[in-house]
C-alpha cells in the first residue's frame, strides 16, 4: 500500500524536480580588487562589444533595457561621457534529456493495470517508450568597464535555461540580469 502511494506521487515530485531546477540562476563575479567601485557614477552602453553578441536584436534590446533599469535604480546615470562603459555577450548549448516512462517490466514481467494484471503480457504503467526534452541552457555574461582606463572592472555570468514563449522570455531575461547585478557593486549589503 506504502509502495502504490509512493509511485503515484512521483510523477508529481519529479516534475516538481524540474521546474524548480529550471527556473534558478546560478550566479559568478569576478572583479578588480583594485578598482574604486564607489566612483562611478555614470554609464554607457559599449555597442562595438554588444555588437558581437550572437542574439537577436530584440533579446539584445531587452537584455539593454533590463540593464539600464537595473543601473538606474542603483544611482546611476546614463551618460554621453561616462565612467562605465557597459558590454555583453551570451553563450548557449541545447540540452536533451531522455527519460524512460517504463513503469512496468517490460512485456513480460509485472503487467499491473493491463488486461490480465499480475505477471504475464500486460502493458504496465507505461508503454516502454522514452521521451525526451529539449531545453536551451544559456549563459549572459555582463561585462564594465572603466571607460578612461578601457579595462574590465567587473564581469557577472548568469547561467539558465531560457524560455521560448515571448512574453516569458521578457520576464526570463529580467530575472537574469537582475540577479546578476545583486551582486554589483562587490562587497555591498545584499
Amino acid at each position: 500500500m506504502v509502495m502504490k502511494k509512493l509511485l503515484k506521487k512521483l510523477p508529481l515530485l519529479a516534475l516538481l524536480i524540474v521546474v524548480t531546477s529550471c527556473s534558478s540562476i546560478r550566479v559568478a563575479t569576478d572583479y578588480d580588487k583594485n578598482a574604486k567601485f564607489g566612483e562611478y557614477k555614470t554609464f554607457a552602453f559599449f555597442k562595438t562589444g554588444i555588437d558581437k553578441a550572437e542574439i537577436s536584436d530584440l533579446d539584445k534590446r531587452r537584455i539593454l533595457r533590463a540593464i539600464e533599469a537595473e543601473l538606474l535604480a542603483k544611482g546611476f546615470t546614463k551618460s554621453e561621457t561616462p565612467d562605465l562603459l557597459v558590454s555583453l555577450f551570451t553563450k548557449s548549448q541545447q540540452r536533451v534529456d531522455v527519460y524512460n516512462n517504463a513503469w512496468g517490466m517490460g512485456a513480460w514481467g509485472w503487467g499491473g493495470w493491463g488486461p490480465w494484471g499480475g505477471w504475464g503480457p500486460g502493458w504496465g504503467w507505461g508503454w516502454n517508450q522514452p521521451s525526451t526534452s529539449v531545453s536551451t541552457e544559456g549563459v549572459l555574461y555582463i561585462d564594465l568597464i572603466d571607460a578612461n582606463k578601457k579595462e574590465l572592472i567587473w564581469q557577472g555570468m548568469g547561467t539558465g535555461f531560457l524560455s521560448r514563449n515571448m512574453e516569458k522570455k521578457e520576464e526570463r531575461i529580467k530575472e537574469f540580469v537582475s540577479k546578476i547585478m545583486e551582486k554589483y557593486p562587490p562587497g555591498a549589503i545584499q
